[in-house]
């Protein structure tokens, strides 16, 4: 029987789960889009929270990948937002909610595949 890593489980929870736990908040804050918009903010906050814990394993590349994709794309969406002004702002928006959608996909598959999100 494979012993799991002390560093993973000294925490509490193995990092493995909390990773799936930031992926599916993440994904249940975008599906529902908004209604649940305090999971994201939750997600992003666990994923902050358990980063420094999970320094030099295979875990904080999925954390730092999530979190990425919340910057950026809460940026694009603030810049969406203003670009509706001039009606261009409706595809950017479109755009943007694809690219995170495709990253959480992306991320989260390759968590299961026990492989680092930036996997070519």
């Amino acid at each position: 029987m494979i012993q799991p890593n002390q560093s993973e489980t000294e925490q509490g929870l193995p990092f493995r789960t909390i990773v799936h736990v930031v992926y599916a908040l993440f994904a249940i804050g975008i599906v529902s889009m908004g209604v649940f918009g305090a999971s994201i903010i939750a997600s992003i906050v666990l994923a902050y929270y358990k980063r420094s814990d999970a320094a030099g394993t295979i875990y904080a590349a999925h954390l730092d990948w999530a979190i990425k994709t919340f910057w950026w794309g809460l940026l694009w969406m603030c810049v969406s937002g203003l670009l509706t002004f001039i009606f261009i702002g409706w595809i950017t928006g479109v755009v943007t909610l694809v690219w995170i959608i495709f990253r959480i996909i992306k991320g989260w598959l390759a968590h299961w595949n026990g492989q680092s999100p930036e996997f070519e």
